[in-house]
């Protein structure tokens, strides 16, 4: 290997370490600028919940790239559109707008539902007057299932495997969001979480829910 290419090679890895760290790091901010209104309601909070590995499913093998359009949450009864969102110009994903509390956001740049590596989806917690489509996503446990109905006409069949309330005192953003195991496909559901801070006019924690592929339907 000549040391240009390795020059080149290092080059690469560096500016995709900076890209994914970029990333995390407004999915943290993310979080605490998503809410800027007094509320009327408050978001449910809950401590940690770990699934038993022995008694969780098998993961299914990784499907190809498709655009989600709906998540399913049968225990919360949603069902809501998805729509593929970006970066602000802090570097946080920019969430759905207040006026859709019912939609779902799609970090669009990063893998899509069902493929392997982990997808990353956020909503709002709560509005101005109202909770929103995320409102009691910390309920949800280990076992609960998640699906997602994408382009290709497949559903995802996701199992939640793990459901986190994570202070944002010592946040490790890399943890919450990155994958979990090698070559599984692999789904973050993510609100604001704890109580909310009326002084910095933002929540406390994150909640963060944890899921894998387990199944395919039609």
């Amino acid at each position: 290997m000549s040391d240009d290419h390795g020059r080149a090679t290092g080059t690469g890895r560096l500016a995709t370490g900076l890209t994914w760290a970029l990333l995390l790091l407004g999915l943290w901010l993310w979080g605490r600028g998503l809410t800027g209104v007094p509320h009327s309601t408050h978001a449910p909070a809950t401590g940690d919940l770990f699934a038993d590995p022995a008694l969780m499913p098998r993961p299914a093998q990784p499907l190809g790239d498709a655009v989600p359009q709906r998540v399913d949450i049968p225990r919360l009864g949603v069902q809501a559109p998805v729509v593929s969102r970006g970066l602000d110009a802090q570097g946080a994903v920019d969430p759905p707008p207040f006026d859709q509390p019912g939609v779902v956001g799609w970090y669009g740049a990063g893998t899509r539902p069902g493929a392997e590596g982990a997808a990353l989806m956020v909503g709002h917690v709560d509005t101005e007057t109202r909770p929103a489509v995320f409102y009691k996503l910390s309920t949800l446990k280990p076992g609960n299932t998640v699906r997602v109905v994408r382009s290709d006409g497949k559903v995802a069949e996701f199992t939640i495997d793990d459901v986190r309330v994570l202070p944002r005192a010592g946040f490790d953003a890399r943890q919450a969001y990155g994958p979990r195991r090698p070559g599984r496909a692999e789904l973050r559901l993510i609100t604001c979480g704890g109580s909310f801070d009326r002084v910095g006019r933002s929540y406390t924690a994150n909640v963060v829910v944890d899921a894998y592929l387990t199944g395919t339907a039609r």
